[in-house]
């Protein structure tokens, strides 16, 4: 082959690359490669992803130049061809890998919000229980009915056999060693 192949078909260009003909292949660059450059860039939208786009269709090119068909159309658009189905091979891996990245990230910042909250919640009960147990036995009684049973002034009064007054007081006393049992555990309770 000639050294000068500016002036030859495609075709011959791609028989030079088939003899592995360095000159075949820069002559293929100097005609195409600005066209599968564009066209990666459009469709990518970043220069670094399409230039490299242009060297694997190009390398492609270089290891199997027989893929190349002339009868079935241009080497130009043979290349866009390549070109155009690389280039959305690399937006569905991008697009797939962010997907997983934050799916990952969202998984990993509820892990640690639920262990954290999970620690939290054990050590508050923790304290909880051991506050409950410094209480009078007719208060913890009527608290425990109250907040843990679910139940109204007047039922915990009839389950305990004593008068709805004598629950109340007992609640609210309890209520307020429990605050100081917390308080001096140094759990932070609100005001109520």
């Amino acid at each position: 082959m000639r050294s000068d192949l500016s002036e030859v078909s495609d075709a011959v260009l791609v028989l030079g690359l088939a003899r592995y003909q360095q000159e075949a292949l820069a002559e293929v660059y100097r005609r195409h490669a600005g066209s599968v450059f564009g066209l990666a860039k459009r469709l990518l939208a970043d220069q670094a992803k399409a230039e490299e786009v242009v060297q694997e269709v190009l390398l492609r090119l270089w290891d199997q130049p027989d893929r190349f068909d002339p009868e079935r159309g241009t080497l130009r658009s043979f290349l866009l061809a390549q070109a155009h189905s690389r280039a959305v091979d690399v937006l569905r891996a991008d697009t797939s890998r962010r997907t997983r990245e934050q799916r990952d990230a969202r998984e990993a910042a509820e892990g640690e919000y639920e262990i954290d909250h999970q620690v939290w919640d054990l050590a508050l009960a923790d304290h909880v229980r051991r506050a409950l147990e410094s209480l009078q036995p007719g208060e913890r009684a009527a608290v425990e009915l109250t907040y843990f049973g679910g139940m109204t002034y007047r039922e915990v009064a009839a389950a305990l056999g004593e008068a709805e007054g004598t629950v109340k007081s007992r609640i609210r006393s309890g209520l307020r060693r429990l605050r100081a049992e917390l308080s001096a555990a140094g759990v932070s309770v609100g005001d109520s």
